[in-house]
């Protein structure tokens, strides 16, 4: 069998980590059975579609590093992907169901059904469409019609029994027929229902299996009754479970970030993203948090898919980011970082080697690229203010000044200005000076940085240079002298 997923979003918000996680499990599946993955825009929702929104959906898979076969911008040779310029489609096979008697014309009006509805809450029943319409003789069928009257068309679906889906995932689900009326596939405008739509790509698409969020489970049964009415195969359907919230609510905005472009605005890297996502339901078993997208297809199996929902941690995938930015090459975190630098009005470009040494001795104490940004701002800008538990632990001590100007002295006459050097006078210093090396370090941490929790002083000095480290010791002892005053 010839294996193809689709991902099929609807382009009315942005994407969800739902619905990219449905992705990955698709491009997954795909990707290991030598399959093709097809991307469809499911845009016939005309009030709520929006090109921006398919814009941030292809971007989103395209960052998350998940390509596709065929769909926009790539083509294929079942196009369109674009569920509004697939009408001539959907005609063809709401003609064959009215022709074969499958499906009927409804004209019933708003009142019409809310007659019924109030009825059925009199009798206390569940409402179903009454299916009056089906008995419309052609003859009455074309006058309506003639008369200019605009129907829906609505399915002869079974009335007893049960539908069965044997899903890849949850196993047998089973359906009481009862349960469903005549359901409208085409609505009064001539455009198709969602189930409608979706059976007819599916199948004229060549769709092998239907990997998709659980909610569509409900939806199967439907979908079934118009595989069945078109006398056509169904495809293969496996459904994954909700992703909740750490209080086991459903995940909304509340929560924090919901979609792929605000994770990736909030300082988060694609392949964070893309493990953590894969980790939300997916497990083979081992004891293992990280994988590349190379050893996830070698694993990938809907079978360790859980039935069980999936709750949603922050923090462990902050944890994880942190991790795949220490590994991430520093010219990458450059690229990542540049616009956000300069418009800051740091001169990065001015000096990129400056901007990647920075970068590089930060990087493994971040959690976001974001955080990157925050942790190298001495780097750019000048101390205004000094870490409060540090002015009172190091500078507001009666010997901070003769540490500063000692350390001044010591900066001024190295000949060699770089972190060893530093590190060896400095040390050789406080030795010769009775104290420990840090009753000298910190003062000089605070006095270039601002800060008391920093990487390592000297490698911070070194990169500063020579004559930054003097101007800054010397606006700590003018502080100093200031605040003495």
């Amino acid at each position: 069998m010839d294996i193809r997923v689709r991902f099929a979003p609807s382009p009315t918000g942005s994407l969800h980590i739902g619905g990219a996680r449905t992705a990955l499990f698709n491009w997954l599946f795909a990707r290991q059975n030598q399959g093709r993955l097809i991307l469809r825009l499911e845009d016939t929702d005309a009030g709520r579609s929006t090109e921006d929104s398919a814009r941030g959906i292809i971007e989103g898979l395209k960052w998350l590093g998940l390509d596709w076969d065929e769909g926009p911008e790539v083509g294929g040779g079942y196009g369109p992907y674009w569920q509004s310029q697939r009408l001539t489609t959907y005609n063809i096979y709401l003609k064959n169901l009215l022709e074969s008697g499958q499906a009927y014309y409804c004209f019933c009006s708003a009142d019409d059904l809310l007659k019924e509805k109030e009825e059925a809450q009199r009798q206390k029943i569940t409402y179903k469409y009454s299916g009056r319409c089906r008995s419309l003789s052609p003859g009455a069928v074309e006058a309506r019609l003639a008369a200019g009257e605009k129907p829906v068309i609505r399915i002869s679906g079974p009335s007893d029994g049960i539908t069965a889906v044997e899903d890849l995932i949850r196993g047998r689900v089973e359906f009481a027929n009862s349960l469903f009326d005549d359901f409208i596939i085409a609505k009064s405008d001539g455009w198709p229902t969602y189930n409608f739509a979706v059976v007819v790509d599916d199948y004229t698409m060549k769709i092998s299996h239907v990997i998709r969020a659980e909610e569509h489970l409900s939806n199967t049964p439907k979908q079934m009754f118009i595989y069945q009415a078109l006398g056509w195969q169904a495809p293969s359907f496996a459904h994954v479970s909700m992703i909740l919230s750490p209080d086991r609510s459903k995940l909304s905005k509340r929560h924090g970030a919901t979609s792929v472009q605000e994770f990736r605005d909030q300082g988060y890297l694609p392949e964070t993203l893309t493990n953590y996502l894969a980790l939300l339901g997916w497990s083979t078993g081992q004891d293992r948090d990280f994988w590349d997208l190379s050893d996830m297809i070698n694993e990938f199996s809907l079978k360790d898919i859980s039935r069980s929902p999936a709750v949603y941690d922050v923090e462990k995938l902050t944890w994880m980011n942190g991790h795949y930015i220490a590994e991430c090459p520093t010219q990458r975190l450059c690229d990542i970082l540049f616009r956000e630098a300069e418009a800051k009005g740091w001169p990065v470009g001015n000096n990129p080697e400056y901007f990647y040494k920075v970068i590089e001795l930060v990087k493994t104490r971040a959690k976001t690229t974001l955080e990157i940004l925050s942790l190298i701002e001495y780097f750019y800008e000048e101390p205004i203010n000094y870490d409060e538990k540090g002015l009172n632990k190091y500078f507001l001590k009666d010997n901070a000044p003769s540490l500063l100007q000692t350390a001044e002295e010591l900066v001024n006459e190295l000949n060699i200005f770089s972190a060893q050097a530093l590190e060896d006078a400095l040390r050789a210093k406080a030795s010769l000076m009775g104290i420990k090396a840090g009753v000298l370090i910190h003062p000089i941490r605070l006095a270039v940085s601002g800060r008391t929790n920093t990487p390592g002083l000297f490698e911070i000095m070194a990169i500063l240079g020579r004559e930054v480290c003097l101007r800054r010791i010397r606006s700590a002892l003018a502080f100093l002298k200031r605040h003495k005053s």
